[in-house]
């Protein structure tokens, strides 16, 4: 006979799990703004604050996850993790002009890595206003390299393959933007 009692409990605390899940995701999400905009604006000691608050509370959130492994397909989990990923590629990539390996599910690395082109976009065009364009030759290169690699991939789900079309978008905006700035030299 099956055990009713058990199968309401298993439920129950999933339940339980994704709530708290849901609330922790909220706040590294938020975080992932704040380190962005931070960056943005050139407040490298508050990002480098940011960074270590966002670092502790994805780790409470992987703390949630490891209860239950069906809660890292959670949706409002791999929006916080992907945007956690971006943020920390941005933060890295203006302190170091580097990317680095997040360690986070493959997936989830590569959305976050979709997303970043748009925030170094953001920074080349900030760049090209003082003048710098060594950055932001350096930033369409390394935009360039990051879809030839997206490219590599066999990509079956839809999200990621959007998410490639518009790292192309952005690597077209830099190119103009370069073509732009070298064409004023």
């Amino acid at each position: 006979m099956t055990n009713f009692t058990k199968l309401q409990t298993a439920i129950k605390n999933y339940d339980t799990y994704r709530e708290s899940l849901i609330k922790k995701s909220r706040d590294v999400l938020k975080l992932s703004k704040q380190l962005i905009y931070a960056v943005h604006r050139d407040e490298m000691k508050n990002a480098t604050t940011l960074l270590k608050t966002i670092e502790a509370e994805k780790k409470k959130l992987d703390t949630i996850t490891k209860k239950n492994v069906r809660l890292t397909n959670e949706g409002s989990y791999k929006v916080a993790v992907q945007e956690y990923v971006e943020a920390v590629l941005y933060y890295n990539f203006v302190k170091t002009g580097k990317l680095i390996d997040v360690m986070v599910l493959p997936e989830h690395y590569m959305l976050g890595l979709a997303d970043l082109p748009g925030e170094l976009t953001r920074r080349a065009v900030f760049l090209a206003g003082k003048g710098h364009v060594d950055k932001v030759v350096h930033i369409r290169d390394q935009v360039d390299m990051i879809y030839g690699e997206l490219l590599k991939f066999d990509f079956r789900e839809n999200e990621i393959r959007r998410k490639v079309d518009a790292v192309k978008y952005e690597l077209r905006k830099l190119e103009d933007l370069v073509l732009s700035l070298k064409m004023q030299k």
